[in-house]
C-alpha cells in the first residue's frame, strides 16, 4: 500500500463501507477525517499474514489488524480450501469444522462470524456455546472427527491482541497446519479479499452448537491418565487462570479424580479480556505471577499452578525458603525433564512403545530421559505444529510452558492435562516425604545437570530483528565466551528439519546458543544451555554464555 494519502483514503473508505463492526468502523472514519497518514498507513501498509500459526494480532480496523472483516476473509478462504480438498470433501459428506473460542474481546463474535459463513459455503460448522481452553478444541477436534478445528485466541499475547489458529484432521491427525497447507490457505484468503465485500460472503445460522458434553468427554477422557488419585489432599496448590478460561476444565478434572480443590487466585480466575491485574497474561512475564505468589504465599501453598489464558500453557512454582516470594517458578526445560521422566515411567509400566519430543530450542536432557527408559527421542523445529507429528508420541515439550502428555486425543500442548500429571506427581511425593525439588535433584543426578536460559528482546520494528540476524550469519563469531563455538544455519535445514530461520552455535564445552525471531510476538529470542557437574556450575556456565551473548547481541 502506498503512502499517498488519496491511496491511503480509498483503502481506508472501501474498508469501513464493509464493516460491521461500528466501533473500527467509526475508528476509521475517524482517521480519514483526520487525514492521519501514520494511523492509516499502519493498518494498511499490508495485511495480517496467515501461517501455520493462523491469524495473530492487535485488534483494530484495516488489513493489519485483527477485525470483523479481516477474519471473516479468513474464514471463506479456509471453508474454500476444505471444498478443494478430496480428502475432506465427497459426495457422501461435505467437510466438517469445530470452532472454540477464548473470552479475549471480540473472540466470541469473530467465532460466530466465522460458524455463519462456514455453514453458508455448505460446510457442516460445530460452534461451542460460551468460551473453552484451547486443548479441550483440540480434543474435539479429534473426538468428533471434524476436517478441521478452529479456536479464536491470542493465547497469551498482549490484551489488545486476538488471533485465529487452525487443526486439519484427516492425513494431518488434528494437529496444526503446517506449510504448504498454510500458504495454499492464503492464497483462498486473497482471492476472497479481492473479490467479495464482508456482505458478499455467504452466511447461515445452520450451525450446531455443543458444548458440556464436549468438555465433560474432555474431563474423562484426560482423567483416565491418573486414574483416581490415592491421597489427592498431601499437597496445598494454589491456582491461577490469569483471567482466562482453564479454571472450570481443571476444577472439574482435579474433582474427578479426587484431588483437593486448589486455593485460587480470585482477581484472575474468570475470563475477563482486559487482563486488569496483568500487563502481559503470560506467566513467563515479570510481574505476571505476583498474585499467584501472594496467594501461595498467604494460604500456605506447596505448589502454584498457573495457566496462560487459553490455557494451552502451565507454569509451576514450588515452595523454596531461600527466595525472596518464597517460591521458585520453574523454567519450561525443568518442568518438561519432570513430565518427561514421569510419562516414560508410566509408559513402561504400561509396556508402551515409541518416542519422546522436544523442540531444537528445548533443553536436550529429554534425549538422556528417552535412552534411560529404552524410547526413540525426537528433535522438531519450534511449535506444537512438528511436536504433535512425531509418531507414537508419549511425550513432547518445548521450553515455552508447552507440554503435551496425550497427543493421541489432544494432539497440542495441553496445560490442563499437564497441571494433572504435576498434581498428581507431588501428592505421591509428598507421601514419601518427598518434593518437586526433591525429585529435581534426583534427575539431576541421574540425567545430568542441565541449565537453559533466555534472552528476549522485544522491539516495534521488525527490521531490528532482521538485521540482527543477517549480523549473525554474515560476521559470525567463531569464539563466545572463550570458547570454539561451530556455526550452523538452520534455514538450510538438514538433520531431519526443515528449513527455518534460526542460527545454532554448538560449543566445545557442550554449551549451546540458538538464536530465532518469535512465531508470535515480535521478539528475537536467544535460547541458551550449559551442561555442568553439578548444578551450581551448571548455573555459573549459563550467566557466562549469557553474558557473551548479550555483548554480541548489543
Amino acid at each position: 500500500m502506498s503512502n499517498n494519502l488519496a491511496d491511503l483514503i480509498a483503502a481506508a473508505s472501501a474498508w469501513a463501507d464493509q464493516d460491521p463492526d461500528l466501533e473500527t468502523r467509526a475508528e476509521l472514519e475517524e482517521l480519514i477525517d483526520k487525514r492521519d497518514v501514520a494511523a492509516l498507513s499502519s493498518r494498511f501498509d499490508g495485511r495480517l499474514e496467515f501461517g501455520t500459526a493462523g491469524l495473530r494480532g492487535e485488534l483494530g480496523a484495516g488489513s493489519n489488524r485483527m477485525n470483523r472483516v479481516l477474519v471473516a476473509q479468513a474464514a471463506a478462504g479456509i471453508a474454500k480450501f476444505l471444498l478443494t480438498q478430496p480428502e475432506f470433501n465427497s459426495d457422501v459428506e461435505p467437510p466438517s469444522v469445530v470452532i472454540g473460542f477464548d473470552g479475549r474481546i471480540n473472540s466470541a463474535v469473530f467465532a460466530r462470524d466465522s460458524a455463519q459463513i462456514l455453514a453458508g459455503a455448505g460446510i457442516r460448522a460445530y460452534l461451542f456455546d460460551g468460551v473453552v481452553p484451547t486443548p479441550v478444541l483440540a480434543f474435539a477436534g479429534k473426538h468428533l472427527n471434524t476436517s478441521a478445528a478452529i479456536m479464536v485466541t491470542a493465547s497469551h499475547n498482549p490484551p489488545r491482541d486476538n488471533g485465529y489458529k487452525v487443526y486439519l484432521g484427516g492425513s494431518n491427525g488434528g494437529s496444526q497446519i503446517i506449510s504448504p497447507t498454510d500458504q495454499i490457505i492464503a492464497g483462498h484468503i486473497a482471492e476472497v479479499a479481492k473479490s467479495k465485500t464482508f456482505n458478499e460472503i455467504n452466511k447461515s445460522d445452520k450451525f450446531e452448537m455443543v458444548g458440556d458434553e464436549l468438555r465433560q468427554a474432555y474431563v474423562a477422557e484426560t482423567a483416565s491418565l491418573t486414574g483416581e488419585v490415592i491421597e489427592g489432599d498431601k499437597v496445598r496448590i494454589a491456582y491461577t487462570a490469569m483471567h482466562g478460561v482453564g479454571w472450570s476444565i481443571v476444577d472439574a478434572l482435579f474433582a474427578s479424580v479426587g484431588l483437593a480443590k486448589p486455593e485460587t487466585v480470585t482477581a484472575q480466575l474468570l475470563p475477563d479480556g482486559n487482563f486488569p491485574t496483568v500487563a502481559f497474561p503470560n506467566p513467563e512475564e515479570p510481574g505476571a505471577m505476583d498474585l499467584a505468589l501472594e496467594v501461595g504465599r498467604e494460604r500456605h501453598a506447596d505448589l502454584i499452578l498457573a495457566n496462560d489464558p487459553d490455557a494451552d500453557r502451565l507454569a509451576l512454582a514450588i515452595k523454596d525458603s531461600s527466595s525472596p516470594t518464597g517460591f521458585r517458578q520453574l523454567t519450561g526445560d525443568e518442568v518438561g525433564l519432570l513430565l518427561g521422566d514421569e510419562m516414560a515411567r508410566r509408559a513402561v509400566a504400561d509396556r508402551r512403545k515409541g518416542n519422546l519430543a522436544c523442540s531444537i530450542v528445548s533443553s536436550s536432557a529429554l534425549s538422556k530421559v528417552a535412552e534411560h527408559y529404552g524410547f526413540g527421542f525426537r528433535e522438531t523445529l519450534t511449535g506444537f505444529k512438528w511436536i504433535s507429528k512425531v509418531p507414537d508420541l508419549i511425550f513432547g515439550f518445548e521450553e515455552a510452558l508447552g507440554y503435551c502428555v496425550d497427543a493421541e486425543h489432544t494432539p497440542d500442548k495441553d496445560g490442563i492435562s499437564a497441571a494433572l500429571i504435576i498434581a498428581d506427581l507431588a501428592n505421591r511425593l509428598a507421601s514419601q516425604g518427598k518434593t518437586i525439588a526433591d525429585r529435581l535433584d534426583d534427575l539431576g543426578a541421574l540425567f545430568g545437570h542441565y541449565a537453559t536460559g533466555q534472552i528476549s528482546i522485544r522491539v516495534t520494528d521488525l527490521s531490528i530483528i532482521a538485521n540482527l540476524m543477517n549480523q549473525l550469519r554474515e560476521e559470525t563469531p567463531s569464539v563466545i565466551d572463550g570458547t570454539q563455538a561451530a556455526f550452523r544455519d538452520l534455514a538450510l535445514g538438514g538433520n531431519g528439519l526443515a528449513p527455518t530461520d534460526g542460527v545454532r552455535f554448538d560449543l566445545e564445552d557442550g554449551r549451546r546458543v540458538i538464536v530465532r525471531p518469535s512465531g508470535t510476538e515480535p521478539k528475537l529470542k536467544c535460547y541458551l544451555q550449559a551442561i555442568g557437574s553439578n548444578q551450581a556450575e551448571a548455573k555459573e556456565k549459563l550467566a557466562a554464555l549469557r553474558a557473551a551473548m548479550l555483548t554480541i547481541l548489543q
